[in-house]
């Protein structure tokens, strides 16, 4: 009669496999919590950036001064069109802001910072609009005001309350798809009324608007 063997016990080394090392994922899991960090960084710094800007002149105050930070509501027009009234961000590329030239190695930095949405909106300017698509806006009434549809408008946020409500005499119908807009400091500033010649009539596509502006700091 042959001997049976001795049973083994659960903790000796020939009843079970090789384990790993400890410290083998430690590594892994180091550089997995570095790239979700990293990954989170980059979405509040784009949320960030692609959210703010810095006022750079006067054609908006008294509202919004030189170097006032604003913040906009990218997500604003998704459900709603832009309303009269609101002060916006838009790209003015092409009408607003004269097309800059650009080097290769700047677009190739460009292209990537889209990759990451965080590419740079140098066009951005800010003003305030005044007429919606269908509306006609003229100037001015026998008291200086501008005239939307026929009523005069009300607008206590002007820079000069006094002075008529802008320089130069315009009458204007705004197309579909696109808005009028005028700065609130109505003698120092460049928007639709300056473009009325030019392809467009100084009125910018709704869908160049980035959004409108939800606070100051």
């Amino acid at each position: 009669m042959t001997k049976s063997s001795a049973p083994q016990r659960a903790g000796d080394p020939s009843s079970q496999g090789s384990r790993p090392a400890v410290g083998v994922n430690k590594g892994l899991l180091i550089g997995l919590a570095v790239f979700i960090a990293a990954v989170v960084a980059v979405f509040v710094f784009r949320a960030y950036h692609m959210n703010t800007y810095v006022i750079p002149s006067a054609s908006m105050e008294p509202g919004l001064q030189v170097g006032d930070r604003i913040e906009i509501d990218p997500t604003a027009y998704e459900q709603a069109p832009p309303q009269r009234g609101d002060v916006v961000v838009f790209d003015g590329a092409g009408s607003f802001y004269p097309y800059e030239s650009e080097t290769p190695t700047k677009r190739f930095f460009d292209a990537a910072l889209q990759l990451l949405g965080m590419a740079p909106q140098h066009n951005a300017v800010v003003k305030r609009i005044i007429g919606v698509p269908g509306d006609t806006v003229e100037c001015c009434d026998d008291n200086g005001r501008l005239m939307v549809n026929d009523g005069s408008l009300d607008e206590p946020y002007l820079a000069e309350p006094d002075l008529s409500a802008s320089s130069t005499p315009f009458l204007v119908e705004v197309p579909d798809n696109r808005v009028f807009l005028l700065g609130d400091n109505r003698y120092d500033s460049i928007d639709s009324r300056a473009l009325l010649g030019a392809p467009g009539g100084g009125m910018i596509q709704k869908n160049k608007i980035y959004g409108p502006v939800i606070s100051t700091r």
